[in-house]
């Protein structure tokens, strides 16, 4: 989870975790647990496809805060380095 404190190559936001996931772009994922279940699940699924780790925080807000914005986020993730 530090990981994606700290680090300059992050998404933030389902679609862009989701893009990244398809892609192989991303090295971890993190969800919100209060998000939507639908959004959750969706996000859950792509992890476990790419066999990427998957970690959980408590709320939305939580996780914006941990990606340096001002907005709530049910996803993000920590991009692979190229």
């Amino acid at each position: 989870m530090e990981e994606l404190k700290v680090s300059a190559r992050r998404v933030a936001g389902v679609r862009q975790v989701l893009r990244g996931l398809k892609n192989g772009a991303v090295s971890c994922a993190v969800v919100a647990l209060d998000a939507d279940a639908h959004l959750r699940r969706q996000v859950e699924e792509a992890a476990k496809a790419a066999k990427v780790p998957l970690h959980t925080v408590a709320t939305m807000e939580e996780l914006g805060q941990m990606c340096h914005m001002d907005v709530p986020s049910a996803a993000a993730a920590v991009l692979r380095d190229t």
